[in-house]
């Protein structure tokens, strides 16, 4: 058996062999900003992530996730593309690539694991990547791989902050790394400043309601704020604002991860097509991405809002149907982005769409889009 010296020496060379762009170890403690949670959950920022709520106790501290934790091994993952997009609406990088970086991480973490059980045959582990209520971040910096922002995104002074984090739990105790990282923003606040919905009340922390990401990700049941849509601007999943305009990113690396490359054919849907996208061509296209889970309703309402930000009168004729679309946030986002373009046919169809509408809230949400349109 080898010491946890030698062993950490070893994680930390298998960890090359496996394309990780870093590793740190810590010790199995409360995280610094676990009541920075806390404070965070009571302010209601978290908005319908109700998850969040109910795992509010068992962030407190790794044993929860692994009885016995005692180190975190954190890997960071550069997904980096300079690909170009979309030609009609934006995607956030980490979508890119062509596999879901739940099952990539937790596939190229499985070496060290298995290295841990070989030393240490009668301690336990578990793969954790963005699954359970782990505050990666914070044991992150304190393992010295990078600090938390003023945007709340984990940076490293060679990275910057395009990369993934994953965590191997362990019961065995092995040396920490005692280089804690100061953060590096100064007086900047780029990502504060730029962000296009005001998602940021104060620095370092994000009220997710606001957030682009959560509008075009995480909220499905309900449409999204009317107030919010036109600072959605071009992007159909996720958003990269605060991180485009952060300086620690100006020279970011590519990624060396094929299965975060752009693969060679299939490509990015634009709005146009994501709007016409039925059902099954959803699962065809979208299977084991991380667009998967969020489902075709809200893609499709996020294409109708990009082309209504965008003015794009080619698509008139996909917004028009789309008002008697099946999902009722694609109508609300069709009609809204009809009175977007404005023209007097596109407004008279959104009316006598409202007027025919049987489903209440929708009819409302088409009338308060023509108000808008008309004043």
């Amino acid at each position: 058996m080898q010491s946890g010296d030698s062993l950490a020496d070893r994680l930390r060379e298998a960890a090359v062999a496996q394309g990780l762009d870093g590793i740190g170890i810590a010790p199995a403690v409360t995280p610094v900003g676990y009541h920075r949670l806390l404070r965070w959950l009571d302010q209601k920022y978290h908005g319908e992530m109700s998850w969040m709520e109910r795992r509010r106790e068992t962030a407190e501290h790794p044993d929860s996730m692994l009885r016995g934790t005692r180190s975190v091994i954190v890997a960071a993952v550069n997904y980096y593309s300079s690909s170009p997009d979309s030609s009609i609406g934006r995607y956030s990088r980490y979508v890119h690539g062509v596999e879901d970086y739940h099952s990539v991480l937790k596939r190229r973490l499985k070496p060290l694991a298995d290295l841990i059980r070989e030393e240490f045959p009668h301690e336990r582990t578990r793969i954790v990547v963005d699954s359970a209520p782990l505050l990666e971040r914070d044991f992150a910096q304190l393992s010295g791989l990078g600090w938390i922002g003023k945007n709340t995104m984990l940076i490293s002074r060679q990275l910057g902050s395009w990369f993934f984090l994953g965590a191997i739990l362990t019961t065995a105790e092995l040396p920490a790394d005692t280089e804690h990282m100061q953060s590096f923003c100064g007086t900047c606040t780029r990502c504060l400043d730029a962000c296009p919905t005001d998602a940021f009340p104060e620095a370092g922390v994000l009220d997710a309601r606001r957030c682009i990401s959560y509008l075009n990700i995480e909220l499905r049941e309900q449409m999204i704020p009317a107030d919010l849509r036109e600072g959605m601007g071009e992007w159909l999943f996720g958003c990269d604002v605060c991180q485009e305009v952060c300086p620690w990113n100006r020279f970011a690396p590519d990624t060396q991860i094929s299965e975060f490359q752009p693969g060679e054919t299939g490509g990015l849907l634009d709005a146009r097509q994501l709007l016409r996208l039925t059902e099954s061509e959803f699962a065809r296209h979208f299977r084991g991405t991380p667009m998967q889970r969020s489902g075709v309703e809200v893609l499709r309402r996020n294409a109708a809002i990009v082309l209504g930000n965008l003015r794009d009168r080619s698509a008139e004729g996909d917004l028009l149907q789309a008002l008697s679309d099946p999902f009722r946030q694609v109508r609300m986002a069709s009609a809204w982005a009809l009175c977007q373009l404005g023209e007097p046919h596109c407004l008279n169809a959104v009316q006598l769409a409202a007027e025919g509408e049987a489903d209440r809230e929708v009819a409302a949400d088409m009338r308060r889009s023509l108000a808008d349109a008309s004043s």
